[in-house]
């Protein structure tokens, strides 16, 4: 049963994560975060009984579409690190605002997939929150706390990877404004040239 579970999880990740771009509209330069929960995968209550021959996979396949699509990979550590966050050093000079933390996951203290994502990036480094454009949560790992606002949800077409149910969500700028806000560029465009905003603001 292990061996038939962690055959399937590499294509039911690149269909997920395929759905998700597209409907995310995610572009280069986006950042993407993945939490899972190996042990869910296999079928085990999350934190319990991790595994990095399921973590190989994820990390092969969400690097792969990564590179395809120029987006920046982040994963989320388990709780015992405060759900901090492994990236490639490199992104640090696209997102000043993060700040690097002195810790090494392992799979006991941050988790098999981020144990295994810190030990096969380029140049791993850990930081405690991010902002993410986009992110597939396998396994309940709450990755919600490192999207942007405003999230939407997007639904995946293969709702389970192993044993774990499998989110998704992207995210869009907050809509500000009252009843005369406008937010799309065809409708600003015409108004603006036919000046018939009232000029009262």
């Amino acid at each position: 049963m292990t061996d038939s579970i962690l055959s399937n999880i590499a294509e039911a990740l690149e269909t997920n994560l395929r759905e998700l771009v597209k409907v995310g509209n995610l572009r280069s330069g986006h950042i993407l975060i993945i939490g899972t929960s190996t042990s869910e995968i296999l079928g085990h209550r999350i934190g319990t009984s991790g595994t990095l021959d399921a973590a190989k996979p994820i990390f092969e396949t969400a690097q792969r579409i990564s590179h395809e699509f120029g987006l920046h990979l982040a994963f989320q550590c388990c709780e015992h690190l405060n759900r901090a966050i492994v990236i490639e050093e490199e992104l640090l000079s696209h997102a000043p605002q993060l700040v690097p933390v002195s810790v090494i996951p392992v799979p006991r203290a941050g988790g098999s997939m981020a144990s295994y994502a810190y030990r096969h990036f380029a140049k791993p480094v850990v930081v405690e929150t991010i902002q993410a454009h986009a992110g597939i949560d396998i396994g309940s790992t709450l990755i919600g706390m490192h999207l942007r606002p405003v999230a939407v949800p997007a639904r995946p077409p293969v709702r389970n990877i192993g044993h774990a149910y499998v989110t998704m969500a992207f995210t869009r700028p907050k809509l500000i404004g009252g009843t005369r806000a406008v937010y799309l560029p065809d409708e600003a465009e015409q108004l603006y040239q036919t000046a018939a905003l009232d000029a009262d603001c």
